[in-house]
C-alpha cells in the first residue's frame, strides 16, 4: 500500500505541470476539441481498476483517482475531487451491497456504522472545505495529508 500511495502523491504533484502541457498541446491541434481518445481510454481502464481495486481494498483508492484524473484530464481540482467522491461512493456501495449478498454472517454492524457515519461526515466536510480552497492550497492538503498517511502506515503499521 505505501507503494500506491507514493505513486498516487507523485501524480498528483506532477499534475499541473502534465495538464499545462496537454492544455497547450489541445490549444494548438484545435481549441474546441474533446480529450484524445487516447487519453479517454486511459481515463477509463484506470478508473475501471481502481474501482476493482478499491471495492476489494479501498485504501489509498481517493489519492489514485485524483491522481489518475489529475495526470489525464484538464479539469480543475475541485471538479476532479467531486468526482472523485461520487466513483468512490458508487464503488462503496456496490462492494457494500456484494458482501451484504454473500458474507452477511460476517459483517460487524457497529463498524459499519462507524465508519459509514464517519465517511458520509468526511465527505460532506470534505466536499465543502475542497469547493473553497485554491488549487494550490487543495493541492497541498492532498500532498500533506498524502505524506502524513505514508509515514503512519510505513513507521507506526
Amino acid at each position: 500500500m505505501p507503494a500506491l500511495i507514493i505513486i498516487g502523491l507523485v501524480m498528483v504533484a506532477l499534475a499541473p505541470r502534465v495538464q499545462r502541457a496537454a492544455a497547450a498541446k489541445a490549444a494548438e491541434s484545435a481549441p474546441d476539441a474533446a480529450p484524445s481518445r487516447r487519453r479517454s481510454l486511459l481515463l477509463l481502464a484506470g478508473i475501471g481498476v481502481l474501482g476493482l481495486y478499491g471495492g476489494y481494498f479501498g485504501a489509498a483508492q481517493g489519492i489514485l483517482i485524483v491522481g489518475l484524473m489529475s495526470m489525464v484530464t484538464i479539469e480543475s481540482l475541485q471538479r476532479i475531487n467531486a468526482i472523485k467522491n461520487v466513483l468512490t461512493t458508487a464503488v462503496n456501495s456496490v462492494a457494500a451491497v456484494t458482501f451484504m449478498a454473500f458474507a452477511w454472517e460476517s459483517i460487524n454492524w457497529s463498524l459499519v456504522l462507524l465508519i459509514a457515519v464517519g465517511a458520509t461526515l468526511g465527505g460532506f466536510l470534505g466536499a465543502r472545505v475542497g469547493r473553497r480552497l485554491s488549487p494550490l492550497a487543495l493541492r497541498a492538503t492532498i500532498l500533506v495529508l498524502g505524506t502524513a498517511a505514508l509515514i503512519r502506515i510505513v513507521f507506526f503499521g
